[in-house]
C-alpha cells in the first residue's frame, strides 16, 4: 500500500506509452493532526512557562534566603542594644531555631541521620558552627556590621585553599584569579578599617569567623555526604543549642533580651535569619542548582551594608568599598565558573 503522503501521477513518455511513478506531495493535514500539533506546541510552550516561572521563584527564594541572613547583623545591634550578649542571644537563637527545624522535620516526615553519623554533625554544630557564630557575634561588638559581613565573605577563598590541600581538589587557573581579587580585596577592606570605626580585635575576629566556616564547610564536605541536609542542619542546630545552653548553666554570663524590641530582634534572629533563611535557601536549591544558588547567595554582605547605612547610620570608606567589591567579584568568578559552588551548600548550611 502507498503510504498517505504518496500519490500516484501519471507521466507521459513519448506519444502513447504512460509510465506510473511516485511523486512527493505533502498531503493536506486532517482535522486530527492539526489539533495533535497544535496540543504538541501548547504543550511545549507550557513547559517554557513552567521552567521561566520555576526559575524566577527560585530567584525569588535565594534572594529571601540571602536578605534574612544578611539582616542578621542587624537584628543583633537592636538586641545588643537592649541588654543582650553573645551567649545570651546565640542560646536563643540556636534554641529556638532547632525546635522550630524539628517540627518542620516532623511536617516533612523527615527522619533522623543514622546514629554513626549523628556524632559527626553534633561536632559541626557544637565545635564548628558555635565557634563561628560565636567569633561572628563577638566581632559586631567591635567592628561595624558592614565591615564584618565583608570580611565573613572571605570564606570561599579559604575553603578553595583548604580543598586543595586536604580533599586533594584541582587548583584551577579560575580559582587562582579569584583568590587574587580575594585577596586584595580583604587587604583593601582591613586597611580602610579604621576609616569606618573599626578596631582591629574587630577585624581578627570577623576573619576568624571566616576562617572557622571554612573549616565547617570543607569537614562537612565529607561528614554530610548522602544525608539530608534539612535534618543534617536541625542536627547541628541542636548540638549549638545544647552548647550555649551549657554555657549558661555552667556559670557564663548569658543576658537576654531586655527589652520587647530586644526579644523582637532575638526572634526575627532565630525565626528569620536562621530558619526562614535555611528553609528558602534548600526551596530554591532545588529549582534553580548549586552553582546558581551561590551566586545569588552573594546578595547576603549587599544586604548587611545597605541595611547598616539606612538603619543603623554606618558610613563605609571608598577603600573598603572598593575590597569589598573585589571580595564578592572573586566569590562571583570562583561560583560562575565552578560546578561546585563556594557559597552557602544544601549540606552545610545552618
Amino acid at each position: 500500500m502507498i503510504p498517505p503522503l504518496y500519490r500516484r501521477a501519471t507521466v507521459r513518455v513519448g506519444a502513447s506509452q504512460a509510465v506510473s511513478t511516485l511523486q512527493w506531495r505533502p498531503a493536506p493535514q486532517t482535522a486530527l493532526s492539526q489539533k495533535t500539533s497544535h496540543a504538541m506546541r501548547q504543550a511545549s510552550d507550557s513547559t517554557l512557562a513552567t521552567r521561566a516561572a520555576d526559575k524566577l521563584l527560585g530567584v525569588l527564594l535565594i534572594a529571601v534566603s540571602a536578605a534574612s541572613f544578611g539582616a542578621m547583623a542587624i537584628f543583633t545591634h537592636y538586641a545588643y542594644a537592649s541588654g543582650a550578649n553573645v551567649v545570651g542571644l546565640l542560646m536563643v537563637r540556636f534554641v529556638i531555631a532547632a525546635i522550630a527545624l524539628m517540627v518542620v522535620m516532623r511536617v516533612r516526615r523527615i527522619g533522623m541521620p543514622p546514629w554513626s553519623r549523628v556524632a559527626g554533625l553534633a561536632a559541626m554544630g557544637g565545635i564548628g558552627y558555635a565557634g563561628q557564630s560565636f567569633t561572628f557575634f563577638t566581632a559586631l561588638n567591635y567592628a561595624p556590621a558592614s565591615l564584618v559581613a565583608l570580611l565573613l565573605y572571605l570564606y570561599p577563598m579559604f575553603v578553595t585553599v583548604l580543598a586543595a590541600i586536604f580533599l586533594r581538589e584541582r587548583l584551577t587557573t579560575t580559582a587562582i584569579i579569584a583568590l587574587v581579587l580575594c585577596s586584595v580585596g580583604a587587604g583593601l577592606t582591613v586597611g580602610g578599617a579604621g576609616l569606618a570605626g573599626g578596631s582591629m580585635l574587630g577585624i581578627a575576629l570577623g576573619v576568624a569567623s571566616a576562617a572557622i566556616y571554612s573549616v565547617y564547610i570543607t569537614v562537612g564536605a565529607r561528614v554530610t555526604r548522602g544525608l539530608d541536609p534539612l535534618a543534617c542542619t536541625t542536627v547541628i542546630c541542636t548540638a549549638a543549642a545544647v552548647v550555649y545552653t551549657g554555657m549558661a548553666l555552667a556559670g557564663a554570663p548569658a543576658q537576654l533580651p531586655g527589652t520587647v524590641g530586644g526579644w523582637a530582634a532575638a526572634l526575627a534572629i532565630a525565626g528569620l535569619s536562621t530558619v526562614v533563611a535555611i528553609l528558602t535557601f534548600f526551596a530554591g536549591l532545588q529549582k534553580l542548582g548549586a552553582a546558581q544558588a551561590s551566586m545569588l547567595s552573594t546578595l547576603e554582605p549587599v544586604v548587611t551594608v545597605l541595611l547598616a547605612a539606612l538603619l543603623l547610620g554606618e558610613s563605609i570608606a571608598p577603600m573598603q568599598m572598593t575590597g569589598g567589591a573585589l571580595i564578592l567579584a572573586g566569590v562571583l568568578w570562583l561560583t560562575r565558573a565552578d560546578a561546585k559552588p563556594t557559597g552557602h551548600h544544601a549540606e552545610d548550611m545552618a
